[in-house]
């Protein structure tokens, strides 16, 4: 292995830029307008109303010891449908948030460095029960499903996305999380990158925790072609784009 490329991606692990930044000239701290905390869409596009949290009625539920204790990656779906409910639980597991937005922070059921949250949810949806396949966008403010556009071949464009990979073409749902590194580089300038990566780790333990209290199961995937996943979810790859990405199906008990 290259030595010098090894130290330098090592680098990205460590938080040495710290001490190199001034933080004084954040755009915090220049006093630009602080980010919106969720992307924009059009007044007149088609959003779904989603099972508030606490109206879930329909499952069991699972203690916190056995979700931990059960955790595992599941690639193995049967062919039953993710329900609205089901679907309104997970999504505020990952990205909900918890009360009112205050001065532009909006805080959520998982950590983001400064409150930040650089993440839209994306839910390429193939097996949803009252849901037409195709590409929604979490709107966690209102607590809503944006529909964003239906696809050809939906299933089989994903697959190719994440190098042939089969298993999220037979889920059900498959989250995809998009950095708006904007959101978090307003505040931390260059130490926002490795901390944005962080963010991602705490919100897919959640989905993995999550899944286990309905009966489902998921599986992280950082290995994707990056352009054709960009190209799949119709975002600029520059401003936004892919990270990470999990697909959820129903597993047997």
């Amino acid at each position: 292995m290259d030595e010098n490329l090894i130290t330098q991606y090592r680098y990205f692990l460590k938080d040495s830029i710290r001490k190199k930044i001034d933080f004084s000239q954040t755009d915090q701290n220049r006093d630009i307008d602080i980010p919106p905390v969720e992307k924009p869409y059009r007044a007149d596009a088609l959003r779904i109303d989603l099972v508030k949290p606490g109206a879930w009625k329909n499952f069991a539920g699972a203690d916190i010891i056995t979700a931990i204790g059960n955790r595992e990656s599941r690639r193995a779906y049967t062919q039953e449908p993710l329900t609205l409910e089901e679907i309104s639980f997970l999504l505020w597991a990952t990205q909900g948030v918890r009360g009112e937005v205050v001065s532009g922070h909006a805080y959520r059921t998982v950590p983001s460095a400064g409150c930040r949250h650089a993440f839209e949810t994306y839910l390429v949806v193939l097996n949803g029960k009252g849901l037409d396949p195709g590409v929604y966008r979490y709107l966690p403010l209102t607590h809503q499903l944006l529909f964003e556009f239906s696809e050809e071949r939906l299933a089989g464009k994903l697959v190719d996305a994440v190098f042939r990979q089969p298993y999220p073409g037979n889920a059900a749902a498959t989250f995809i999380w998009t950095a708006i590194p904007y959101r978090m580089e307003w505040r931390y300038h260059l130490a926002a990158h490795k901390v944005i990566a962080i963010d991602a780790g705490h919100i897919c333990q959640n989905l993995y925790l999550a899944c286990e209290a309905i009966g489902a199961g998921t599986c992280a995937i950082a290995a994707y072609d990056q352009e054709a996943l960009d190209r799949l979810l119709r975002i600029d790859g520059k401003d936004e784009f892919a990270v990470y990405l999990s697909p959820v199906g129903k597993v047997r008990g």
